[in-house]
């Protein structure tokens, strides 16, 4: 079971990519974030022909994430996080496809810090944590996945002096993700790659692409039933490099099928 993320930024603006990646790369789940349209507005019927089921949660110009499935329909469980009534933003949905959970995110980017938006992710994050502790107590195979707009560790980034004030790296961030994958989750990208510089975004400024001057961003965490299924992972980095690509490149990790 290939199950892939990708921040499409604009996903009917990039239609054309994201159809062409689909049909080369067929992965049987995938997790979009930064959809930038309106829920009536998504292109499912395009998705359909290629045999992908679609749940989306749009958002006028902004945010937005959907799940794609191969599996036929989706059952949806959870849109929008518990723990702040107000927020308007379409940041998470929730799905039960072939056995797993699959959660699918795009956390705050919290630039700039200091600043509300800042402050704005940290509650984000802790909201995070506390839907992700009961996923662990349903003793289903979880995986929470996509866009964290974090940077874990200095191995994230190709220059992490220059990130120090970044909202992507600050220190009071990294703890919290610390916090939460110490509370049984796996990072599956470091499972596997642990002494790997290992990019998934790349800016559109100054060339980053053809530099390499990449940052981690797309994640994929696992809980222990899922983890032991963990068989690969990749990023499909040369998708960055297509005409009118996202900043960002697909991830996909490989399950094994019980």
């Amino acid at each position: 079971m290939k199950i892939a993320t990708y921040n499409i930024n604009g996903i009917n603006g990039r239609l054309p990519n994201l159809l062409r990646w689909l049909a080369e790369t067929k992965p049987d789940v995938v997790c979009l974030q930064e959809l930038k349209c309106e829920t009536h507005k998504f292109p499912e019927h395009a998705l359909l022909g290629l045999g992908y089921h679609a749940i989306w949660h749009g958002q006028k110009s902004w945010n937005g994430v959907a799940i794609l499935s191969r599996y036929g329909e989706i059952k949806e469980t959870r849109k929008g996080l518990e723990g702040e009534p107000e927020d308007t933003h379409s940041r998470y949905i929730e799905a039960f496809i072939n056995g797993i959970v699959i959660g699918c995110l795009y956390l705050p980017n919290g630039n700039p810090f200091p600043g509300p938006k800042f402050e704005y992710k940290l509650r984000w994050i802790n909201r995070l944590q506390s839907h992700a502790h009961k996923l662990l107590s349903f003793g289903l195979p979880v995986a929470l996945i996509g866009d964290y707009n974090i940077m874990p560790t200095e191995m994230d980034t190709y220059k992490p002096e220059k990130y120090i004030d970044n909202a992507l790296f600050r220190s009071e961030v990294r703890k919290l993700w610390r916090e939460l994958v110490n509370a049984g989750w796996t990072d599956a990208i470091r499972k596997l790659y642990p002494d790997m510089r290992f990019y998934t975004f790349w800016d559109y400024l100054r060339n980053a692409y053809g530099r390499d001057a990449g940052l981690r961003l797309d994640h994929f965490l696992l809980n222990e039933p899922l983890r032991s299924r963990l068989l690969s992972a990749s990023v499909d980095k040369s998708v960055r490099g297509w005409e009118h690509s996202s900043d960002h490149a697909p991830v996909w990790i490989e399950i094994a099928e019980l």
